[in-house]
């Protein structure tokens, strides 16, 4: 680690505000097409994983014939923590510490979530009236509501966790993937610790 990146680890270790416990990355695929990506990957859940127990990436997909090889390339990525990779049309929960998800967007899984709660309505199993937002959350693919959301590469994101994200702290950074380092996430962390979450309120 270089001194710059020691300086601000310093400065996290020593800050009065708590590191972000569930930190998301946004990238997309063509990130994954830069030279050295799948390296920088590993690299960052490294990092994340000094802070975090629990690190959650999300691809944005624009070309869906791409998303069967990119699930092979991140099922046999090299990680700190057990990872659970999940596409489009995945339902099974992620429930691993690191947790991939490949263009699966917001929408379409809260979507699925209620059709499923409409399904068990409909069998009798679920009194709609008695729904609630842990019924929900319990449907969705990716449940956990990250602290802290890092978008490279420019101020916009996908709709991917609409539901989960809706408190958690955004950090838009113009670093391009291909050029992130270690103190680009460590300047996303130290920027959570100086902020004031009010959850809504």
């Amino acid at each position: 680690m270089g001194l710059y990146e020691r300086y601000l680890a310093f400065r996290i270790r020593r800050h009065d505000g708590d590191p972000p416990d569930h930190i998301a990355l946004v990238i997309t695929e063509r990130d994954l097409l830069e030279r050295g990506a799948y390296e920088t990957l590993t690299d960052f859940f490294e990092w994340a994983v000094e802070y975090a127990s629990q690190v959650t990436v999300y691809v944005s997909v624009l070309d869906a014939a791409a998303v069967p090889a990119l699930q092979r390339e991140l099922e046999r990525i090299d990680a700190p923590r057990p990872v659970a990779v999940r596409g489009p049309e995945d339902k099974a929960r992620a429930d691993a510490p690191i947790r991939i998800g490949i263009g699966l967007g917001g929408k379409h899984e809260f979507t699925s979530a209620v059709r499923t709660l409409a399904e068990r309505v409909d069998e009798g199993e679920l009194d709609p009236a008695a729904i609630d937002d842990e019924d929900v959350e319990d449907h969705l693919v990716f449940p956990s509501e990250p602290d802290l959301v890092i978008k490279t590469g420019a101020e916009r994101l996908s709709d991917f966790m609409i539901w989960q994200s809706v408190y958690s702290e955004l950090y838009f950074t113009d670093v391009n993937w291909r050029d992130f380092r270690k103190r680009d996430f460590l300047r996303a962390v130290l920027e959570y610790c100086n902020r004031s979450r009010r959850f809504g309120r």
